[in-house]
């Protein structure tokens, strides 16, 4: 029983549909056009593309017309710069670019000969407070980002002697590393003590 109610009930679901398509289809036929009308009639499209190309803000002409920006956005959208085609043989600007530079990194670049864009992109940077520490946020075009990277390459160890010499590692196998409990402070500590040194 409960099949064929839910059979009927998908019927009619397609014939609805169905009828819906057909009167779509036919209102097509007629030269409707669905959808919202625009808030900008059309008679008056052309009168507002010309106002703007001669220089009228978007608000100066949505108040003179009555509508939102919105509209008068929709009414010129392909002439608004950023839809505008550029030249095809000229490369589009490259955009900044904001990216953290560790302190270190930042203070070994301060004391380097840098080229004018570097320097100022180094002199505009934020300093923002990292624990002990600190990082420089930089924001510049790719191709600076991409040279201050290059004069970074002898902190990397690769050219000739390493830039930070190699700390001795401690002798882990000698270590012992517990919990003890500090009598004297009143409270827990953790105490790390090397083997052959007395308890503290």
């Amino acid at each position: 029983m409960v099949e064929t109610l839910a059979a009927a009930g998908e019927l009619q679901r397609d014939l609805q549909r169905e009828l819906t398509y057909d009167g779509l289809r036919g209102a097509e036929a007629k030269g409707s056009k669905g959808g919202r009308r625009p808030a900008v009639p059309a008679a008056k499209t052309d009168d507002v593309r010309t106002v703007y190309l001669e220089g009228r803000s978007i608000a100066a002409l949505a108040r003179d017309h009555g509508v939102s920006r919105g509209a008068i956005r929709t009414a010129v959208a392909d002439l608004l710069p950023e839809h505008t085609a550029g030249d095809p043989g000229v490369p589009a600007p490259e955009l900044p670019v904001v990216l953290d530079m560790p302190g270190k990194v930042a203070d070994f670049l301060r004391s380097a000969d840098l080229e004018p864009a570097e320097r100022a992109a180094l002199d505009q940077g934020v300093t923002v407070r990292r624990g002990q520490g600190y990082t420089l946020r930089v924001s510049a075009v790719p191709v600076v980002h991409r040279q201050l990277l290059a004069r970074c390459q002898p902190l990397d160890g690769v050219q000739g002697a390493p830039a930070f010499p190699a700390l001795p590692l401690p002798n882990t196998s000698s270590m012992q590393v517990g919990w003890g409990f500090g009598a004297s402070r009143g409270r827990s500590s953790r105490r790390y003590r090397a083997a052959g040194v007395g308890a503290a």
